[in-house]
């Protein structure tokens, strides 16, 4: 008999992690998230959230969600395909459908839970699934927990995209089914997925485009309505999936499309049947989020001056921020080790910008991942120059 001990990996390959500074060691945050905000019990500028409108500390959605307690409790009590159905969620999701310009929408608890949910239903034996190289671990899990055959195009390119299905046409049998799917921004390096070019290949060969628009909700199109918005293609893509947690700035998962979408997903997606739904409180600060951005898109435009401005004194102080072309900005390090040694410097200057490692991204390509928000200041950037050009030259990754 083999010699086992059950759990002796589990240190074994977390010291592993540590030896190379793989390893995560979340900080925590003690205030609201906002441009200067209290993490482990210091204040600093906050320049790796996700929330970039700043709306997960605005005084609207606070008040909703607090309105929301106070009528309808603190949860459900159920799955949503028992009693846990409520009003809210049923607005939220007429509101998201008007948002994004769709017959139809559904609400996820998170964005993990969409693609992990409904991406191994919509194809399975028999189809094929085309992934991007550098699609998210959410959409990468999603595609393996699903019986379809896969394929892989390079990252972006759209050539290569049509040199896969053209592939795919010549086996027999021929996929029954065909999904295309891909990050409509990619969250590493803040590049957009070209979309036109995605939808035209798919016409050709009669395939599901699916697009994971987290980075772009609240970020692309009009009013923030996303990567397909942004292109014009309404009605081209067959499942617009997003998510709350970033640009919106609360939390959950959403897809939107056809109301055939909508019921099949509704009757399919196990992680949406079996999970306990959103509580109220979450649910009427997603709907006075998207209202608010409706009337007003003044946070969009702000965000995306903000932006230009970093993009710009970064370039100047000398930093490689590779090809991207969002508020997602990495400040390109290339070791682990020196990403993680930036990181810690940055913190001792007050500015929380976290290093992005093996293996999030390859080996050689390491790099501190900032974002701005359309709450930062013109002033709050300049401290965030001042702190970055301090530390990049103290560890000669600029001259």
């Amino acid at each position: 008999m083999v010699d086992r001990n059950p759990t002796a990996f589990l240190k074994q390959e977390y010291d592993e992690l540590v030896s190379k500074s793989l390893d995560w060691r979340p900080r925590t945050l003690m205030s609201s998230s906002k441009p200067w905000s209290k993490v482990d019990s210091k204040k600093v500028l906050m320049l790796c959230s996700n929330n970039y409108l700043g709306l997960s500390d605005n005084p609207e959605l606070k008040q909703a969600a607090i309105k929301a307690v106070r009528k309808f409790g603190a949860g459900s009590g159920s799955v949503r395909a028992i009693a846990g159905t409520m009003q809210l969620h049923l607005e939220l999701e007429e509101t998201i459908a008007r948002f994004k310009k769709t017959e139809a929408a559904l609400y996820y608890q998170t964005g993990f839970a969409a693609n992990a949910g409904l991406i191994p239903q919509l194809v399975g034996e028999g189809d094929l699934v085309i992934s991007d190289a550098l699609n998210h671990g959410s959409i990468i899990d999603g595609v393996r927990l699903s019986k379809a055959e896969r394929g892989i195009y390079k990252h972006a390119d759209t050539a290569d995209l049509a040199r896969v299905l053209e592939e795919a046409e010549k086996k027999t049998p021929a996929p029954r089914r065909i999904m295309i799917i891909t990050d409509g921004v990619f969250s590493m390096d803040g590049d957009i997925a070209p979309l036109p070019g995605i939808v035209a290949e798919a016409e050709k060969h009669g395939a599901m485009v699916y697009v994971d628009d987290a980075h772009g909700d609240g970020v692309l199109g009009d009013h923030g309505r996303g990567i397909t918005d942004h292109f014009h293609l309404h009605g081209k893509v067959q499942v617009d999936m997003g998510t709350f947690s970033k640009g919106f700035g609360v939390v959950g998962g959403s897809i939107a499309g056809s109301t055939d979408l909508r019921n099949f997903a509704l009757n399919k997606s196990r992680t949406w049947l079996l999970s306990g739904s959103a509580p109220p409180a979450v649910a009427a600060a997603c709907i006075a989020s998207l209202n608010l951005l409706e009337r007003d898109d003044s946070l969009v435009k702000k965000l995306w001056e903000n932006t230009k401005f970093f993009k710009e004194g970064l370039k100047k102080l000398g930093f490689d921020i590779g090809n991207s072309e969002t508020p997602i900005t990495p400040v390109m390090v290339g070791e682990s080790e020196k990403a993680v040694a930036l990181s810690q410097a940055l913190f001792k200057k007050k500015v929380f910008a976290l290093p992005i490692v093996f293996p999030m991204v390859a080996k050689d390509r390491a790099r501190i991942r900032t974002m701005v928000t359309a709450a930062h200041s013109t002033e709050e950037l300049e401290f965030g120059f001042k702190a970055f050009e301090e530390c990049g030259k103290k560890l000669k990754i600029i001259s």
